[in-house]
């Protein structure tokens, strides 16, 4: 048998709501716990379990000393196998293959935090992610879940978001200095390159396609290199670009409507689960 004290999961779970969100008081209302409770489980935890200072108060902060980091890496980790274990016990049939399909900007922007936050509390689930142009995914039958971008008016399926698109460079480039406007834009199926088109075309600008890719990223870099501009949605911009727009001589630009398919031949629960995480996602 083991000859040390076993630390109870509640009070884990109350160590890293501390850590997170800077104080016990705080974390008191995020564990469903009075202060004076917090305190008395830190106390405990701090004196006889692990007997080391986990703490530095400083008036109503609180920070975590080294061995405080070290507990609350330990603490994430325990946690997150916990909570496995319950999901993959209590909801065994939450074990199989959910296909999204999304166009890869959103993919990029998006996906990281509900993928990481639906991996944590469905582990055996399966996640295949098709990227592809909204025009193309909806083409395409085999997807449980499809992201797909559309003209305010025309959607079809459940709104995520609204967003505006925008016009973007370096910092630095000077678009009045090119003739015609140099673009980087997606391949043809993509919404943010026909109204960039038309709104130029309505105001007889001069520009031509100079650059064209299928990935966010390879774009972005033409971009970030000062070689073009290019239209994109305005949540999708990095610290390191500049939006643009009447000033520098480019017209308004649509705002588009990010929508949710749902595949109803293929619906399950697990599918059901997922979409609640994407919108979730979407909205935050």
């Amino acid at each position: 048998m083991s000859q040390y004290q076993s630390i109870d999961s509640d009070v884990l779970r109350t160590f890293v709501a501390i850590a997170e969100h800077g104080g016990f008081t705080r974390a008191g209302e995020v564990v469903n716990r009075t202060q004076s409770a917090v305190s008395m489980q830190m106390k405990r935890l701090e004196e006889d379990i692990i007997q080391r200072q986990l703490f530095e108060r400083d008036g109503r902060q609180v920070r975590l000393t080294a061995e405080g980091q070290v507990l609350l890496g330990y603490a994430r980790r325990i946690l997150k196998l916990h909570g496995e274990v319950f999901n993959t016990l209590r909801m065994p049939h939450m074990v199989g293959v959910v296909r999204i399909g999304t166009p890869d900007d959103y993919a990029m922007r998006f996906l990281p935090g509900i993928l990481s936050s639906f991996a944590q509390a469905y582990p055996l689930v399966q996640v295949e992610v098709h990227c592809e142009s909204s025009r193309q995914l909806m083409q395409r039958q085999d997807l449980d879940l499809t992201i797909i971008t559309r003209e305010p008016g025309n959607e079809i399926g459940q709104l995520l978001r609204r967003e505006r698109a925008v016009w973007v460079q370096a910092q630095g480039f000077c678009p009045h200095e090119h003739n015609p406007l140099p673009l980087a834009m997606f391949n043809c199926d993509c919404y943010c390159r026909t109204w960039a088109c038309n709104a130029l075309d309505a105001i007889e600008k001069e520009y031509r396609i100079a650059y064209t890719s299928a990935s966010t990223a390879a774009i972005m870099a033409v971009v970030s290199a000062g070689l073009a501009v290019t239209a994109q949605l305005q949540s999708l911009i990095t610290s390191d670009l500049q939006i643009i727009g009447e000033a520098e001589g480019l017209p308004p630009l649509p705002t588009a409507s990010i929508m949710l398919l749902r595949n109803r031949t293929t619906q399950s629960e697990m599918t059901d689960c997922l979409a609640e995480y994407i919108i979730e996602g979407f909205r935050s």
